[in-house]
This record gives structure tokens, sequence and C-alpha cells, in this order.
């Protein structure tokens, strides 16, 4: 991950565009509505996408040749919801093809639906499942930053395997070999990043704490009270 330049075959490359074009497109809706809606946020998104494209572009080296890198999409899912992540995630990977040679253009369809669509929606989904248990706010940013760093990676073994199936186990035994490579890096990171994902928690609750409040990250004063209520 990224899927590098040329790797797929053309229709597998053309397929993933097609695939990934609505929830782009979406995104893209969704971002002008809440710079509509809530001008003063625009600052956090740029924040929420500059964290997303400096964090997805540090690669460590893993087996075989490969690397892995952590995805920083898990915080801005949380934050904004995963479609706004699914264009600020390929606005990020647009760049780092063009600027850094990370990734590329004709995968372009393929690593935006693994690392801007998918990870970011099962981030999302363990953050809200976290949330409607009524568990704590560091393990639902925890589990939604590793799990949106995992997802990446699973999805990108399966798209790799449905290009490159394994000539004697097919499409699963192709997936199971390139996950076994990513994940002897991957697995480390993702729980780094759940880490950092609480740090960085920490730190907008100190410094913008209304932000988060506003964008239902953060609970208000009544919302815990009603809780409590409920449970009397």
């Amino acid at each position: 991950m990224h899927i590098a330049e040329g790797y797929l075959p053309v229709a597998h490359a053309v397929g993933w565009y097609v695939v990934a074009t609505p929830f782009i497109v979406h995104g893209a809706v969704q971002v002008v509505k809440e710079t509509r809606k809530n001008p003063e946020n625009k600052l956090l998104l740029a924040a929420a996408g500059a964290f997303t494209f400096v964090l997805s572009a540090i690669k460590l080296p893993s087996v075989t040749g490969s690397s892995s890198h952590p995805t920083g999409t898990g915080l801005g899912a949380v934050l904004f919801k995963p479609p706004v992540m699914a264009f600020l995630g390929t606005v990020v990977l647009l760049f780092q093809a063009l600027l850094l040679a990370h990734g590329g253009i004709t995968t372009l369809g393929a690593n935006a639906f693994s690392m801007a669509i998918a990870g970011p929606w099962v981030g999302y989904g363990a953050w809200w499942l976290v949330r409607k248990l009524g568990g704590r706010q560091e393990l639902g940013i925890f589990l939604a930053m590793s799990l949106a760093d995992l997802s990446t990676y699973c999805v990108t073994s399966f798209q790799l395997a449905l290009a490159y199936p394994d000539p004697t186990s097919g499409i699963a035994g192709a997936a199971a070999k390139f996950l076994s490579i990513f994940a002897i890096t991957q697995i480390p990171l993702a729980l780094m990043e759940g880490i950092l994902g609480i740090l960085i928690l920490k730190f907008l609750a100190r410094v913008a704490p209304a932000d988060l409040l506003r964008l239902g990250v953060t609970r208000g004063a009544s919302d815990d009270e009603a809780k409590e209520a409920a449970h009397v």
C-alpha cells in the first residue's frame, strides 16, 4: 500500500475507479455542505486532511520489498463522518501520487477505495459502536484509528489477490499471502496509530472543546446528565 502505478491490470484499474467514484463525488458534496453550514470548521477540516497526508506518507519497509504505513483516516472519519474522508482521502492520494510517487494515477481508484472509503467506514463503525454501548471515548478513537488502518490493508490485499490470484489456491490463497506479508509491520503500526489517536483526541479536547462538542464527538453536560438519569 499504496498500490504502485501500473501494477493493476487495466480492467481492474478501471473497475475500481467506477466503484470509488460515487463515494468520492458524494464526499465532495458533503465537504461543500460542511463548509457552508459550519465555516468555522474549515481549519479543522484542513487539519484532518493534512494529518492524513503526513501520516500516510510515512513509508516503512516491510518484507519481500513491500512497505507499510499508517493511514490517518480514522480521525477524520470520527470528526466529519466517512463521506467527507472519501473526498479528503482521495485528494491526499492524488497529491501523494503526483508529488511523492506514492501510489499512482492508474491505481488511484483502487487506493481510494481501500484507504479513503473502506477504512474510514470501518473506523467510524467501531467508534459508533463503542459510543452506542456507552464505552469510553479513548477506546472508541483507538479502535477507529487502528481498525481504519488494518481494514485498508485487508481491502488492498483482496484487491491484489483479485488481480493476481494464486495458480493453486486462487484468490483466497493469494489474499492470505498478501495479508501475511503486510501483517508483520502493519499490526504494530495500527496499534501505534490507535494510541496516537487517543493523544490527539485529548489534545483537541483541551484546545478545541467547543469544536468537538459541535461536531458531536464529545457529549455536553446535559447529555451526560440524561445518560446518568436513565440508569437511576
